[in-house]
């Protein structure tokens, strides 16, 4: 029986689905999910994220990184960890570029947060000499400074969707006519979660909701407040949600999500501003939301191009110049991602940030 096929007789039984609990079953299902039995990343896959563009993208963040430990002081022992961590590719060009930082290396331990079990394997292989180790939530992570990176994760947690009627809101959700999935629209109620969304918003506008993100944030921001140690957030979408942004992805192109449930990536754009809420609530500071291709190039990215230039010639040299772009230009990756920084009120914000 196929994912479909399941959820369909999931919906007869006992109603419709919320949006989130369709990109959950979507993405995570023990047998069918998405993330759970596939490599969704490269040329191969469905998508392909910044670390798979450029070596750059994670060397820059390294050394970012590697500074904000610096001058908080060099902590004899961190927490260097990420949120969905993919191939591992990420972390590996964050600690070729941290190896000549001294003692950084010494001091991190290393964690991946990761729910595939084939990424974990794919994970194992690409880090095999730094020897990770997995957890399942910022929670389980030893009591040290947290250095947290998240690179197109907060994008894939599953949302809820809302139209706004009148001064209340109907749920957006997935229903069945028995052969096939289609969207509809629950009975108008208020929404204590969309209380103060009724002052920027008209009748029929749409908010997408990521309960999600609140705690695995809050965690995070906890334990920077207390500890100290950051945390870079890298994605696609805005300071506040607003409209439909739920979409699906399969052989990098846009494709219908209810079409072949399991076989697409699904995502939405990161609401930024509940992110940096739920920080600031939680303790930490937050930096000022920045486009990433500002913020590469505030690192240095423009310099290191041309210095990996120097000794490319030919396709692969066309190849680089068409990453550097890719990454960095207002009509590629440059203003459509973005990044926020997290950190203790007592420390300054990441390098290529403002407060």
């Amino acid at each position: 029986m196929s994912l479909k096929d399941i959820l369909i007789a999931r919906i007869q039984q006992n109603g419709p689905l919320t949006v989130a609990d369709y990109m959950t079953e979507c993405l995570l299902h023990p047998k069918h999910g998405y993330y759970t039995n596939r490599d969704p990343l490269g040329s191969r896959g469905d998508f392909t994220t910044a670390p798979e563009i450029s070596q750059m993208f994670g060397e820059l963040i390294g050394l970012c990184i590697a500074q904000c430990w610096v001058d908080q002081g060099r902590p004899a022992q961190i927490c260097l960890a990420e949120l969905g961590p993919g191939r591992g590719t990420l972390m590996a060009d964050i600690l070729r570029a941290t190896r000549q930082v001294p003692g950084f290396h010494d001091a991190a331990e290393i964690f991946l947060l990761e729910a595939s079990p084939t990424l974990r394997e794919i994970q194992r292989e690409t880090l095999r000499d730094y020897s990770p180790k997995w957890s399942s939530s910022i929670s389980d992570l030893p009591a040290l400074p947290l250095f947290l990176i998240a690179n197109e994760f907060f994008d894939a947690l599953p949302i809820r969707q809302f139209l706004r009627d009148g001064d209340g809101w109907r749920e957006r959700l997935v229903g069945s006519d028995g052969k096939s999935l289609n969207f509809g629209l629950g009975t108008r109620a208020a929404q204590t979660l969309l209380k103060d969304r009724l002052t920027d918003t008209n009748d029929g506008d749409l908010v997408e909701c990521c309960a999600a993100a609140v705690p695995i944030i809050s965690s995070a921001a906890e334990r920077i407040a207390t500890c100290g140690g950051m945390a870079l957030i890298v994605d696609y979408g805005d300071w506040r949600a607003l409209g439909d942004t739920f979409q699906a992805l399969r052989d990098h192109k846009h494709s219908d999500p209810l079409e072949e449930p399991g076989k697409a990536d699904l995502t939405a754009h990161v609401d930024f501003e509940a992110i940096a809420r739920s920080a600031q609530s939680a303790g930490c500071s937050f930096s000022r939301l920045t486009p990433q291709g500002v913020y590469l190039e505030r690192l240095g990215i423009t310099a290191r191009a041309q210095s990996l230039a120097s000794s490319l010639q030919g396709q692969a040299l066309e190849a680089h110049i068409l990453a550097h772009r890719r990454l960095t230009h207002p009509n590629e990756m440059g203003n459509l991602f973005k990044v926020l920084g997290i950190y203790p009120p007592s420390a300054a914000p990441p390098p290529g940030l403002e407060p």
